[in-house]
């Protein structure tokens, strides 16, 4: 595979890079003490969600995928460890032939996730799974980021569309990995011609500021604009004069136009004037785009404006006030010996202070009442109780170190949307609260996790 697939810089060979040195350091004293082989299991949750936030959405399983499968310590790689003498020869031969080759689980692309969910799961020799760490958390806290807040933002725009427009707004590479999170939750486009080309998302665009003050008159840019595009276009109107620019465009495109952008000012009053004054002009079909450092709050409090389309950029790409999910990766069992069929033992961080873990590889599924709505996360170790065999959560995704579930994006994104229906009508509030429905335990343990 094209590391360009990856949102990677063609000239990057792997990712075995993206990872902390302690996994290494790990490794290689796990390789004297003989314990590197054993059966580990590995998952992926988080403690808490952000404040506020009432469901977390699973997002970056697929860029997970490509990660792990480029995960390889290629001569340049190994010559730069060799050369800052970061782990020994031993542990470089080791790593020359590296290629995971264990199986992990996970929530689907798209899914919601709780407190303690285990979001991902990674099983195989300790040797393997740890030096996953990092790579995976990245990848995950990142993107379930930005899926969460766009899935806010798109519940609260409704049906109307949503532009991704933030790629001038962080690093390169993560405005690539953030429109894809943001499709995931719900936005229809995107401005990234990155994004569009390595995942197919539809992209949008036409003009900036820049482009209306290159020319001698308001006129002259639409004109200009208007000549190359075809009337269908969008003309940004707030460069000077809001309802001069209007009138302008309405004139030089005729009814035809295909929208107007509102970039500054009062949106809500702006809005129903700049409507106003279009369906006075006869263009009662031209639709209105407001842009504007937007946030899920600023467009719910534009739900009664005349607004057909919403373009948001910073506030989307940095996760709307809460950047990551504050995910973690711990070791919850572990094999007896290297044994391949030593029977695994339950493992878990016990320290005070509010990070302490369940140990035991675990199973997860979602309670739903008689109407067919989430009432609970239901998490445990050992059998799964009959009643939730069919509504267990955790799917099949690399299997003998080979992906066997990839999918579209437009799959994810549409199974977003129908495991949002299914949650209670308050997770879609943006008013401050609890996970909408709450973490239990079987197995001799229940309750929520928030405090674990």
């Amino acid at each position: 595979m094209n590391t360009a697939d990856l949102g990677l810089p063609v000239d990057v060979p792997s990712t075995a890079l993206f990872t902390d040195q302690y996994e290494l350091t790990m490794l290689q004293a796990a390789l004297k003490a003989g314990t590197a082989e054993r059966r580990s299991v590995f998952e992926v949750f988080t403690r808490r969600l952000p404040n506020g936030r009432r469901y977390g959405v699973v997002a970056g399983t697929g860029r997970v995928l490509d990660a792990v499968e480029n995960f390889r310590f290629d001569g340049d790689v190994l010559g730069f460890l060799r050369e800052r003498k970061i782990v020994d020869e031993e542990t470089l031969k080791w790593l020359a032939g590296y290629r995971f080759s264990g199986d992990i689980w996970g929530y689907p692309e798209g899914e919601v996730y709780f407190p303690g969910s285990p979001i991902m799961r990674v099983e195989g020799t300790f040797a393997e799974c740890v030096l996953l760490e990092t790579v995976i958390l990245s990848i995950l806290n990142h993107d379930s980021a930005i899926a969460a807040a766009a899935s806010r933002m798109s519940s609260a725009a409704g049906d109307r569309p949503l532009i991704e427009m933030g790629a001038r707004r962080t690093h390169e590479l993560a405005a690539v990995a953030a429109s894809r999170a943001a499709y995931v939750g719900g936005f229809a486009s995107t401005s990234d011609l990155a994004a569009g080309f390595r995942y197919g998302i539809p992209t949008v665009g036409t003009s900036a500021h820049a482009f209306t003050l290159l020319h001698d008159r308001e006129r002259d840019a639409f004109q200009a604009q208007v000549d190359s595009m075809g009337r269908g276009t969008t003309l940004l109107v707030d460069t000077y004069d809001v309802a001069e620019a209007v009138r302008t465009a309405v004139e030089v495109a005729g009814p035809e136009l295909g929208a107007v952008r509102i970039d500054s000012g009062d949106l809500l009053l702006v809005a129903h004037r700049v409507r106003q004054q279009l369906d006075e002009l006869g263009a009662t079909d031209t639709r209105i785009i407001v842009t504007s450092d937007l946030d899920e709050y600023a467009i719910a409090s534009l739900a009664a404006a005349p607004v057909d389309a919403y373009g948001v950029g910073t506030q989307l790409v940095t996760g709307s006030g809460h950047p990551t999910c504050s995910m973690v990766y711990k070791l919850v069992a572990r094999a007896e010996s290297t044994d391949p069929m030593a029977p695994l033992v339950a493992v878990a961080k016990k320290s005070s202070g509010g990070k302490t873990s369940i140990g035991g590889r675990k199973w997860a599924a979602r309670r739903s009442d008689e109407y067919g709505v989430a009432e609970a996360e239901v998490i445990g170790t050992g059998a799964v109780p009959a009643e939730l065999a069919e509504r267990q959560l955790l799917v099949e995704l690399v299997k003998g170190g080979d992906v066997v579930a990839r999918e579209p994006l437009d799959v994810v994104r549409d199974r977003h949307a129908a495991v949002l229906a299914d949650l209670p009508l308050s997770a879609t509030q943006l008013s401050r609260g609890e996970p909408v429905i709450p973490t239990e335990y079987v197995n001799g343990r229940s309750g929520s996790q928030t405090g674990s």
